[in-house]
C-alpha cells in the first residue's frame, strides 16, 4: 500500500511495523526517506542557529553530515545484519536498510525543541531513545527478523561502528562534530 511522505513519518513515529514494511518495499520510497533525513537535520540546524551556536554554513554542514551518516548508518547496519547477525529468513539489500533507517529518523523532527531553556536536554534524551527505539523496528523488518533483540544488537554495533568511522572522517578532515545523525 502506497502511503504519503507525512503518512509514513507518522507511521515510524508510532513505530508500526505496517509503515516499515511499507517503506522496505517500495523503492520509490528511498527519496522520502532522505527528504526525512534532510527535514530532521534542518530541524536540528534551526536549533544551533536559534542558540547561536551555528551559522548558515554550520546549517548546511549539519544536513550533509546528516545524510552522510545515513548513508554510512544503513551500510553498516545493512553489512551486520546480513552477514554477523544473520538469520536463514534474512533477505535484505542496501536500499531497504536506508528507507527503513530515513523513516526511524523521524522522532528527530522534533529536535528543534531541544532549544527550550530547562527543558531541552530531556527533550533531547527522549528523542534519541524514540529514534534508538525507531531504528530497532525498522531494523527488525528491513532485515525481516523475528526477534527484536537481534535487532537491537544489529543497532547497537552498528552505533558504535559507526560512531568511530564518523569519528576517524571528521578527525581526518578536521571538522568538528562526531555524532552519527
Amino acid at each position: 500500500m502506497l502511503r504519503s511522505m507525512p503518512e509514513r513519518m507518522v507511521g515510524a513515529a508510532l513505530l508500526k511495523v505496517d509503515t516499515f514494511e511499507d517503506v522496505e518495499h517500495d523503492r520509490s520510497a528511498t527519496l522520502q526517506a532522505a527528504l526525512v533525513v534532510v527535514l530532521v537535520a534542518i530541524s536540528s540546524g534551526i536549533g544551533g542557529l536559534l542558540t547561536a551556536d551555528a551559522g548558515v554554513v554550520g546549517l548546511l554542514f549539519g544536513i550533509g553530515r546528516g545524510v552522510l551518516g545515513w548513508a554510512v548508518w544503513a551500510g553498516v547496519t545493512w553489512v551486520i545484519g546480513t552477514t554477523v547477525l544473520r538469520t536463514p529468513e534474512t533477505q535484505a539489500d542496501w536500499g531497504q536498510m536506508a528507507r527503513g533507517t530515513g523513516f526511524a529518523q523521524t522522532p528527530g523532527i522534533f529536535t528543534i525543541l531541544t532549544v527550550i531553556p530547562g527543558v531541552g536536554g530531556l527533550i533531547g534524551l527522549i528523542l534519541l531513545v524514540w529514534q534508538l527505539a525507531a531504528m530497532v523496528v525498522a531494523v527488525r523488518q528491513s532485515l525481516d527478523y523475528t526477534s527484536t533483540w537481534r535487532a537491537f544488537f544489529v543497532v547497537l554495533i552498528g552505533f558504535i561502528i559507526v560512531a568511530v568511522i564518523l569519528a576517524v572522517l571528521y578527525s581526518a578532515l578536521g571538522i568538528g562534530g562526531g555524532s552519527t545523525s
